[in-house]
């Protein structure tokens, strides 16, 4: 399953970076702003919400 962020944000990102997106899917992790740069809990949740969607 796949979740999309809010329309807005992924046009806005589509009408930046076209060339870089073409052909590849923008995943929302859920994770809210809530948090300080670095961060040790939003690293964690970063890391556990990165890591199946990357290809090795």
């Amino acid at each position: 399953m796949v979740f999309v962020m809010e329309k807005k944000h992924l046009r806005r990102l589509q009408e930046r970076f076209p060339e870089e997106l073409a052909g590849k899917t923008v995943v929302c992790l859920h994770i809210p702003d809530d948090y300080g740069l670095m961060e040790p809990e939003l690293v964690g949740l970063l890391q556990t919400a990165v890591t199946p969607h990357l290809q090795v």
